[in-house]
C-alpha cells in the first residue's frame, strides 16, 4: 500500500477539517460532556473545533492526511498559555457550555507536566477514512518534531477504547482524574527518527 501524503494545515484547510472532526467526535465522552445536547453539539463542536484549528494554524502544528480524512492537532511546547482567542471561544459557547470547557481544561491543566513537552490535543479519523492507521501517521508527524526537540508528548483521553491504542502506539498512562470525568494523561518519551 502507498504510504498517503501527509500534508500541514493551511487556513484554506479549515472548513474540511473541522467538518471532520466534528463528525468524528460526535459519540466521544470528552465532546458530549462538553456539548451533551444533540441538537446543538454540531454548532458547538464547530466553534470547538475552529478555535483549536485557529490557535494552531499558524503554528504548522496541524498535520493531515485529505484535509480532514484524517488529522492530528499539536501544540508545540509553551503554547498553551492563556490568550484573548480564550475570549473568542467564549462569545461562540453558551455560558454552560464554557463552563464545562473550563472545568474539563482546568483538570487537565492540573497534572500536565511543567517541563517542555509537545501536546497532541485533538487526534481524529473521520469514521469513512478508518482501517488506514492514517491516525498513527498524522500522530507520527507531531512524535517527530518531539524527537527533534528532544522532549516528550503527552495527551489525554477520556475514551476507555483509545487507551489501549495509544499504549500499542508507545504511550503510556502517567495520571488518572476522576473529574469532570474520568481522563488518561498519557506521555510517550522522545525516541529517534522512525
Amino acid at each position: 500500500m502507498t504510504a498517503p501524503e501527509i500534508t500541514v494545515a493551511t487556513p484554506a484547510d479549515r472548513e474540511p477539517i473541522v467538518g471532520s472532526l466534528v463528525d468524528t467526535f460526535a459519540n466521544d465522552p470528552v465532546l458530549r460532556y462538553l456539548f451533551p445536547d444533540q441538537a446543538t453539539y454540531p454548532r458547538y463542536a464547530a466553534a470547538f473545533f475552529g478555535y483549536l484549528f485557529d490557535k494552531r494554524v499558524s503554528k504548522q502544528t496541524i498535520w493531515t492526511i485529505g484535509r480532514g480524512a484524517s488529522v492530528a492537532l499539536w501544540n508545540p511546547p509553551g503554547t498553551e498559555e492563556a490568550s484573548p482567542e480564550r475570549r473568542t471561544l467564549a462569545d461562540l459557547l453558551p455560558a454552560g457550555a464554557m463552563a464545562r470547557v473550563d472545568a474539563y481544561d482546568d483538570a487537565v491543566h492540573a497534572v500536565l507536566p511543567a517541563a517542555p513537552f509537545w501536546y497532541l490535543g485533538v487526534l481524529g479519523t473521520h469514521p469513512d477514512s478508518t482501517g488506514h492507521r492514517w491516525g498513527h501517521a498524522v500522530m507520527r508527524a507531531g512524535l517527530r518534531r518531539a524527537a527533534e526537540d528532544g522532549v516528550p508528548a503527552v495527551l489525554e483521553t477520556s475514551n476507555p477504547g483509545n487507551v489501549e491504542m495509544y499504549r500499542r502506539a508507545g504511550w503510556e498512562v502517567v495520571r488518572t482524574v476522576a473529574a469532570p470525568l474520568t481522563i488518561w494523561v498519557m506521555r510517550q518519551s522522545p525516541r529517534p527518527a522512525d
